[in-house]
């Protein structure tokens, strides 16, 4: 283990549950516990996991024209945001690229920012220097951050919260669990219908052993986390987008607010929006049992036409899928090309994505 790494407030816990650690965006995090990735993988699909994500960043921005401000920085939506609504969009820099993707939530204090584990520090320096002088910037580093998702995750909150099961997805409200006051979200990153839980650092273990009692709930790790977004077709920074891809490109294009152009890298952004981008992100559904891994080189007919960004054995459809940002040439769907794994040739064909359909609660 990597000493100078940080812990999250449960770490002992994850010791305790027989974790097998690692160190991830400068925290010891558990990759996976005694019953191995694909167990846990499974087990979220048809019950409900709980993850430990207190290594992402939470902050406050608060004023007048908080919303105002943030949106400045973003594709747009923010401005709109109801109370008790929550946004996904990104952080653009001024050449069209990603310097992080977030969640917003408007809530009575101003917004809450989620930001990644390892762009946090980043993305609070970035926020504080662009933010206007009316606006004040919060980190909120007191607080924990659990995810409660799966089919069995509504059946579970009911019992500790009620209020947040009339959530719908992307919605937020505060709420106690067990006398301590959280404030959670219906969303999360694999996928299914579930729930994000933010509370004080202080009362952690505390909840999460009793999340952890219930019937039906295993704790789930980093491995089966990324297996479960991968499967999402949900994007992971530092693969699907980073500072030199653009949302249009990562195929967000979804997230964008009509007639907004006042954002950084806006030009070269609703250029492609328009015309369309020359890479685009697409699924791969991979021949044989060979996992084709991120930076593996797409080729067709020996020309390199595109880049794994993430890839991985599929339990839910028991074969190997990934991501890769492909010329928009051979990107139809049903196109045959083959991926390049150690020099190797292993046939990939062009999917959609998600490969597992997301089961949110929409209405």
């Amino acid at each position: 283990m990597v000493t100078s790494s940080k812990q999250t407030p449960l770490h002992d816990l994850h010791l305790q549950l027989g974790a097998k650690m690692t160190t991830f965006a400068g925290y010891q995090m558990p990759v996976q516990y005694k019953n191995g990735i694909i167990h846990e993988h499974l087990h979220c699909r048809n019950k409900a996991g709980f993850f430990d994500i207190s290594h992402m960043g939470q902050c406050r921005v608060s004023g007048e024209r908080a919303a105002e401000a943030l949106e400045k920085l973003t594709p747009g939506g923010i401005a709109d945001l109801k109370q008790g609504a929550q946004k996904y969009t990104v952080l653009t820099n001024a050449e069209g690229g990603v310097i992080d993707d977030i969640i917003v939530t408007r809530i009575e204090a101003g917004l809450s920012i989620i930001v990644n584990a390892g762009c946090k520090d980043k993305d609070f320096a970035y926020l504080r220097s662009q933010l206007s002088l009316d606006c004040q910037f919060e980190e909120l580093n007191e607080l924990a951050l659990f995810a409660l998702q799966g089919p069995g995750a509504a059946a579970v909150m009911a019992k500790f919260a009620a209020e947040a099961v009339g959530l719908k997805f992307m919605q937020a409200c505060a709420a106690e669990i067990a006398g301590t006051a959280c404030h959670i979200s219906r969303s999360g990153y694999s996928g299914e219908d579930g729930f994000e839980i933010s509370l004080p650092q202080a009362d952690a273990e505390r909840i999460a052993r009793l999340l952890l009692a219930e019937d039906g709930v295993e704790p789930i790790g980093l491995g089966a986390r990324d297996t479960l977004r991968l499967e999402a077709g949900l994007c992971l920074y530092g693969h699907e987008l980073n500072e030199t891809i653009t949302p249009i490109e990562a195929g967000l294009q979804w997230i964008f607010k009509k007639g907004h152009s006042d954002f950084p890298g806006a030009e070269k952004i609703l250029a492609q929006r328009q015309n369309g981008a020359g890479r685009v992100r697409v699924g791969l559904l991979v021949d044989g049992r060979i996992p084709v891994r991120d930076g593996c080189e797409i080729v067709h007919q020996d020309q390199q036409v595109g880049t794994v960004t993430s890839g991985s054995f599929s339990p839910s459809l028991n074969r190997p899928v990934a991501m890769a940002l492909l010329d928009r040439r051979f990107a139809g769907l049903g196109t045959g090309l083959t991926a390049l794994v150690r020099n190797s040739p292993v046939p990939v064909t062009v999917s959609s994505l998600p490969f597992v359909p997301h089961r949110y609660l929409r209405k």
